[in-house]
């Protein structure tokens, strides 16, 4: 019975020796895939709720634009209990794992390439990361961008689901003060219906073509190669300012990430904003329910200030601080 167990033992240990040989055997831009990609859905997970209170923030959905953070979460947790934080983040691991693994490994390449070839003209210092960090993030979202357009219709529709039930039973029941929230929700309360990530794709790609599976792009590049640029390019002179005895700190990576991530958020959140109400918005429904129909980034920025003011430009950036850290 011993040599049974020890045989058992021996096996299993063989097993994982061999996994463990295999592992070490692949590329470096494989492990890069291979780690980007399963840190970046569970990061994505940990923040659903947080991320989709923010899409219904950024997108004026009725009865959310005087709310606070608590009070968002309180309200999701009362109409659609628990599954309501995570509604549409099946989309959202989807794209994660290939954006956030194309996003490093694709960096790493980019570095490798510049370095090889443009190191005389840019040096070997930050730009380098700046430049790197650029060209990855525009690369990873071009790959990706479909998934974060299905992420954010199945997030702003199933709210929308709900209200439009509550105003019927308050119809039902003959209660009058329905007016305000019938208003807020408006000609966004007629979206189509959608039944899961493959039914978006569907429907969207019959009614408007394939051009519409990227609406709204245009505002995510112009934001995400300065933001993947500074990211990458703040995180790199953080961490050659933390002495050599902490190099191998996880708090102090963390927190040199945190900073990178918040400052280039701030900067370029005005162009997320503009991108979630082109998603949301239909081609069919030429205005929306602030009279506006967005066509483009600046335009976007612009009729949002008129129409809805500055500070809605920045609707949701305090939940933004906490994802992104």
């Amino acid at each position: 019975m011993g040599s049974s167990q020890e045989s058992t033992f021996s096996s299993a240990s063989t097993a994982a020796q061999v996994n463990a040989n295999a592992l070490d055997l692949l590329p470096v831009y494989a492990k890069e895939l291979i780690a980007g990609g399963a840190a970046g859905a569970f990061a994505k997970t940990a923040v659903a709720p947080l991320e989709r209170v923010k899409i219904l923030l950024q997108t004026r959905t009725g009865g959310f634009q005087s709310l606070g953070i608590l009070q968002s979460l309180r309200k999701l947790w009362q109409y659609e209990g628990i599954r309501g934080f995570y509604k549409g983040n099946g989309a959202s691991v989807l794209r994660i794992v290939p954006y956030a693994a194309l996003h490093f490994m694709t960096y790493e390449q980019y570095r490798c390439w510049i370095l090889n070839n443009f190191a005389s003209s840019v040096g070997t210092g930050p730009v380098v990361d700046l430049l790197a960090g650029s060209a990855a993030g525009g690369t990873a979202v071009l790959c990706t961008y479909p998934l974060d357009l299905v992420r954010t219709k199945l997030a702003y529709q199933q709210w929308l689901d709900q209200c439009g039930l509550y105003l019927f039973l308050l119809h039902c029941f003959k209660v009058s003060n329905v007016g305000q929230l019938g208003n807020a929700l408006g000609a966004s309360g007629r979206q189509q219906a959608y039944n899961g990530i493959k039914d978006v794709f569907k429907t969207v790609y019959k009614e408007e073509g394939a051009r519409s599976l990227y609406r709204g792009v245009g505002p995510t590049l112009i934001g995400i190669l300065p933001y993947a640029g500074l990211k990458f390019y703040i995180y790199e002179d953080l961490k050659s300012r933390v002495p050599e005895d902490y190099k191998k700190s996880v708090i102090l990576k963390l927190s040199c990430g945190a900073l990178a991530g918040l400052f280039g958020q701030t900067l370029t959140y005005p162009l997320d904003v503009v991108r979630r109400q082109m998603q949301v918005q239909r081609k069919q429904a030429q205005s929306t329910t602030d009279g506006f129909h967005i066509t483009g980034t600046f335009q976007g920025l612009l009729l949002i200030i008129r129409c809805q003011g500055w500070r809605q430009l920045f609707a949701g950036l305090s939940l933004n601080y906490v994802k992104v850290t």
